[in-house]
């Protein structure tokens, strides 16, 4: 026997963890118990959520009207704390998968779990599994892509480049998928696949940034789950690596550190009223504005997720659901993700200039000839969120956010290249702080990666709601931009 053999076979089985050194046991598993409440969300607290579904029956009507599933999900639950614009994603998502369209329900559930598939979202697999197999879809197909026709095959490409680096979809792209032959995809079809491609690479942004949790198993009575624990150290839990740690830190001081927070939220109020009054005395010229944009892009650069690319392959709370739903089945390229619009060293890529092709004037248009009525139905959806505002700030109420909400949506369409010319991007750098900007680029650009400490780190004072608001925001603008790039490739293919 060659001993040395058989201690590298076996060493392979193991790993150090990067924190306490400790030796740890590849593809192990553990049981955990499972606490008899969980709620919807890893992320926030329970009551929470619950309070606003009891006093709000609204939702359980929209629920009634327009759920596929036909249940209160945790998704549903949790955009509840905003039912104005949880009318206007139900409505949509409603017509999308159930209403007449060009698309068989089957395809439709199926694009939506390869759209999932990109971020490894489990939740939303799961979820249309179950819808795929309602509406009649083939069993085999779950096997893999390897099962499916060749024309859902196809998608693969622009299933990834939407997911990752939509700058990259031209009109090739579009045409490869078009041209004549027995695999093609008609216009009107395409156009159904791209939006929904695009509101479920948003919406996996929505369930990590929201620490969704797995809807609850009825049939699991003995209070304990199988997760698979690879790279994961009990240490992990003393640094905040687990969904049930409530803290962000050790606070020594409750006093100080509420006093400290305090300052920070007059500090940003401040902000923006300095930022009101400059605007009010004096106008960027377009070349100063241009300058900003690109100094930004390129500071988005140096937004990175710092310790989590380390600590953890991807966020806790997901890892119940690896265990049952093996996702690279359903994607090609597992490797292909994101990468910075403005990358040093690189060939430097046109922006987007928003003016030359916006959703109001151009996409919108060419979605609803296409595919008729979704059109209206986005439009309604971005609209409401964009202009949603309680006039509150944490404590502080009368105050007008329209500053706040329009640096976040234009800072997901930076990172994404896309410029407006009519805006002063030096607002960014004044308005959202670092951990938050880590925390957008975290669920906008690889959100399987969002944990729970950089949920917290950011807007300490805000409520709950407010953060969900964030979320929305983030992924409508994330969709919106997936969107344009996508239907400009199809309006250069028809002209």
């Amino acid at each position: 026997m060659n001993r040395g053999g058989s201690n590298a076979s076996a060493a392979a089985n193991y790993l150090l963890c990067t924190n306490c050194r400790k030796v740890l046991r590849k593809d192990k598993r553990i049981r955990v118990s499972q606490p008899l409440t969980r709620g919807p969300s890893a992320f926030i607290p329970e009551k929470e959520v619950v309070q606003a579904n009891t006093v709000d029956e609204r939702t359980n009507f929209l629920v009634e009207e327009y759920s596929t599933s036909g249940r209160l999900d945790n998704i549903t639950q949790v955009m509840s704390l905003h039912t104005q614009y949880l009318e206007s994603f139900l409505r949509s998502q409603f017509y999308m998968l159930r209403m007449d369209g060009p698309l068989p329900l089957p395809y439709r559930h199926y694009i939506a779990i390869m759209a999932a598939a990109r971020h490894r979202c489990s939740y939303l697999i799961n979820m249309h599994v179950d819808e795929f197999l309602k509406t009649g879809g083939i069993p085999e197909w779950l096997n893999g892509l390897e099962y499916v026709p060749q024309r859902l095959k196809n998608l693969n490409e622009i299933n990834k480049l939407l997911a990752h680096r939509p700058w990259l979809i031209t009109k090739e792209h579009i045409q490869k998928l078009v041209k004549t032959g027995e695999n093609n995809w008609s216009l009107p079809e395409l156009v159904h696949a791209v939006v929904l491609l695009a509101h479920y690479h948003a919406l996996a942004s929505f369930v990590f940034g929201s620490g969704i949790n797995p809807e609850r198993d009825p049939e699991i009575s003995n209070g304990f789950r199988l997760i698979s624990v690879n790279n994961f150290c009990v240490c992990d839990l003393a640094n905040d690596n687990s969904i049930e740690n409530t803290f962000t830190g050790t606070i020594f001081n409750i006093n100080s550190t509420q006093r400290y927070l305090i300052c920070e939220l007059e500090a940003l109020m401040e902000r923006m009223k300095r930022l009101q009054e400059d605007r009010d005395d004096e106008e960027a010229s377009q070349e100063e504005m241009t300058t900003r944009f690109e100094k930004e892009k390129k500071e988005s650069l140096f937004v990175v997720s710092g310790d989590t690319f380390h600590s953890f392959p991807h966020s806790d709370f997901e890892d119940d659901m690896i265990v049952t739903s093996d996702v690279s089945r359903y994607i090609e390229d597992p490797g292909f993700g994101y990468e910075d619009f403005a990358r040093r060293g690189e060939e430097h890529l046109p922006t987007f200039r928003a003016q030359d092709y916006t959703w109001e004037n151009h996409g919108f248009s060419l979605v609803n000839r296409l595919y008729s009525d979704i059109g209206h139905l986005l439009d309604e959806k971005f609209r409401m969120v964009y202009n949603l505002t309680y006039n509150t700030m944490a404590t502080h109420e009368d105050v007008d956010t329209t500053m706040l909400r329009r640096a976040l949506f234009n800072y997901v369409h930076c990172m994404f290249g896309i410029r407006y010319d009519d805006y002063d991007y030096g607002e960014v750098n004044q308005l959202l702080e670092r951990s938050l900007k880590v925390y957008i680029k975290t669920v906008t650009c690889y959100p399987e990666r969002t944990t729970k400490r950089m949920y917290d780190s950011y807007w300490r004072q805000f409520k709950h709601s407010e953060k969900v608001h964030v979320n929305l925001l983030l992924m409508e603008a994330r969709m919106q931009a997936e969107l344009l790039y996508a239907l400009r490739a199809i309006t250069r293919h028809l002209t």
